[in-house]
């Protein structure tokens, strides 16, 4: 394998050989190397997710919205695992990778997610209370399993003075938005 051991072979969904079955290609596992690109609709999809993740900062805010503010994401891996794939996701997934910075002073707004989001924190303190409003703290290193629904409301805040630096794992439904937004704000929320 000329990419040794920083490569790996992928099997792209949608792809297939000469002789109809799938085709492996090399890929890094950085999955940020640029002789690897990713298909057309999978970069356009984390173009729209970055946007949408922006929008917050770009839009004037309205009095009941709850948008985020000072946050910003890279997409390191947006893929979907089509149905029946794998007998353990049977209806399949939208799989995506973010690095994702909270400034000082802000906010993700008021959110949910329709999968599982897993992360860690690189850097910083994450205030991230629930629909409680009761703070919890997740300092560098920690871990963050964020559950789905709308029961699991959430707000991630940057209170420190050092950016706060996220690796996170969406694992939504396919056809699915990263997040929901929540529209007012629960009303323990004072901020």
């Amino acid at each position: 394998m000329a990419g040794g051991l920083n490569a790996d072979l992928v099997w792209l969904p949608g792809q297939s050989g000469a002789d109809g079955g799938r085709t492996f290609v090399e890929h890094p596992v950085s999955c940020g190397d640029a002789r690897y690109p990713l298909p057309m609709k999978r970069t356009l999809s984390a173009v729209a997710a970055v946007v949408a993740l922006s929008a917050g900062i770009l839009l004037p805010a309205t009095a009941q919205a709850t948008p985020g503010e000072g946050i910003s994401g890279v997409t390191l891996l947006d893929i979907e695992i089509p149905a029946e794939l794998l007998p353990f996701i049977p209806d399949g997934a939208h799989v995506v990778a973010k690095q994702i910075t909270i400034a000082p002073g802000g906010t993700t707004g008021w959110h949910y997610h329709d999968g599982p989001v897993l992360g860690i924190v690189q850097a910083g303190t994450l205030t991230h209370p629930g629909s409680d409003c009761k703070p919890v703290i997740f300092d560098t290193g920690a871990f963050i399993n964020e559950p789905s629904g709308k029961s699991n409301t959430h707000v991630g805040r940057n209170l420190g003075k050092e950016p706060v630096i996220l690796d996170v794992v969406y694992l939504e439904p396919i056809g699915a938005p990263l997040f929901e937004d929540v529209t007012p704000a629960p009303p323990c929320d004072k901020t």
